[in-house]
């Protein structure tokens, strides 16, 4: 964070010192949650959580350096406190953004923010300095957090931006107000939260009502191919950009394929040019990312060949998504189990299909929550999808949304051993080790609070000789 004194972040979040010697102490470390990131210069934010309290690790982080706490009580240590904890951290990262003059990146959507969030920094890091979202720290709390992590160097701030209902995403922007604004989907991810698409397109859209007009430097950047997101356009003063398979769209993708190992090949067309990717991602699905990507790197000033050069190179940075991993005998683990809906689940069955050609493909699948009474149907649509795609043996983990998948499997003509219920992940695990056969492409996908990347681990684990734990 850019160094301010401890007297300004009382003013900035409307807070009063307690047992602060000298107020003049700049915070100069970063802004944190977690007591052991604590450090020298660094301030601790106290949250009081269901399990854990974090002032009652006050003394601890003052020990290790840190020059202060935002707490929402006096805690014996140096400390700002003030009655919102959580509102006072979002007022210190609207003011560090206000006077940074950083350009800011937004995108939302149902399905692939993450994964489109790390190759647009990945891109445009290659231009100026990024600083970008770890992992999915979307909401009220992991976004000032990253916000704070800028400093004078940073040129690009690329927030990832999540949404459990109405307002919440207008609250985000609120907090960093955004300059570009991406919106890459409305899927069934959370509808039963929401209550329907058109809810979900409600909530999303809030990121482009958010955006300066044209003239001011506003950029809306919307999939043309998403009829909800493109009629976005309406809700915007800003520039707008569409990007996808449509001929409405200014940047898109010809002579799209997979390669032989899965991985997508293109040419991407750009408003100032043309150049041909080859991705290191593994997914037809990841060709729309590209382009969103792409718009966004276009709209900052970069060329196509510079851009398409970029996405050739980028890797994943976040885990357990479409993590590939080929064992010593053969054997490649897909690890996608970070998150799931049905959008997404269907993308990494048609990646696992692509993969697997001319091998034995296996989909560990396990419940997409938050689908409320589309649940079954969502269910039943993978496990149909997964028997037309040849994948040759489905298990499915769990309870009743897993025998819904293989329902679904059964009633599109899965009628002996190429689709199986477990209980949990263990059981599917034994399963595995038992029948995996070198060659053969496992792909473990499911809701995180499922916990199916034990399954992934379990499989990519080494024995005491070095040997990988599979027969």
């Amino acid at each position: 964070m850019i160094a301010l004194s401890l007297a300004e972040i009382a003013e900035v979040v409307g807070g009063q010192t307690h047992d602060i010697p000298d107020p003049s102490v700049q915070v100069t470390g970063p802004v944190v949650r977690d007591s052991r990131e604590a450090g020298p210069g660094s301030l601790f934010v106290a949250f009081a959580g269901e399990r854990v309290d974090g002032h009652d690790f006050a003394a601890q982080v003052v020990g290790a350096g840190a020059a202060a706490v935002l707490a929402s009580r006096p805690v014996g240590v140096p400390a700002i406190v003030v009655e919102d904890v959580q509102a006072a951290l979002g007022a210190l990262a609207r003011h560090v953004v206000g006077r940074l003059g950083t350009t800011l990146v937004a995108l939302t959507g149902s399905a692939g923010k993450t994964s489109t969030k790390d190759l647009i920094a990945q891109v445009l890091r290659r231009k100026a300095p990024t600083v970008f979202t770890p992992g999915s720290l979307n909401n009220e709390i992991g976004l000032p957090l990253t916000a704070l992590t800028a400093t004078e160097e940073t040129k690009f701030l690329v927030l990832e931006m999540g949404a459990r209902g109405i307002g919440h995403i207008r609250y985000l922007a609120g907090l960093t107000p955004p300059k570009v604004g991406l919106v890459l989907n409305v899927g069934s991810a959370h509808i039963g939260e929401f209550g329907g698409r058109e809810q979900i397109a409600e909530a999303k859209g809030e990121l482009v009502e958010a955006l300066p007009p044209a003239e001011e430097g506003g950029v809306a950047i919307l999939n043309a191919d998403d009829p909800l997101v493109r009629a976005m356009a309406s809700r915007t003063k800003a520039k707008v950009i569409l990007f996808g398979e449509s001929d409405e769209a200014d940047v898109s993708a010809e002579n799209v394929r997979l390669t032989d190992s899965g991985q997508p090949s293109f040419r991407l067309h750009t408003p100032s040019g043309a150049s041909d990717v080859t991705m290191r991602l593994y997914g037809e699905h990841h060709v729309s990312n590209a382009l969103a990507a792409a718009a966004v790197a276009h709209e900052l000033g970069m060329s196509a060949d510079e851009i398409a050069t970029a996405l050739s190179e980028a890797g994943s940075l976040s885990r357990w998504r479409m993590e590939v991993t080929e064992r010593p005998d053969g054997v490649t683990v897909v690890n996608d189990a970070y998150n799931a809906n049905p959008e997404s689940m269907k993308a990494a069955l048609r990646a696992l299909a692509a993969m697997g050609k001319g091998r034995r493909t296996w989909a560990v699948l396990g419940k997409m929550a938050e689908l409320g009474d589309e649940a079954l149907a969502e269910h039943d649509a993978v496990g149909r999808l997964a028997v037309r795609l040849n994948v040759s043996k489905l298990v499915a983990v769990g309870g009743r949304e897993a025998a819904w998948l293989q329902l679904g499997a059964y009633n599109e003509g899965s009628w002996g051993e190429e689709s199986v219920h477990v209980s949990d992940a263990q059981a599917a695990v034994d399963l595995l080790r038992s029948q995996l056969r070198p060659g053969d492409v496992v792909l473990v996908k499911a809701s995180r609070s499922v916990g199916l990347e034990s399954v992934a681990q379990a499989l990519l684990e080494t024995g005491a000789e070095g040997e990988v734990a599979a027969r």
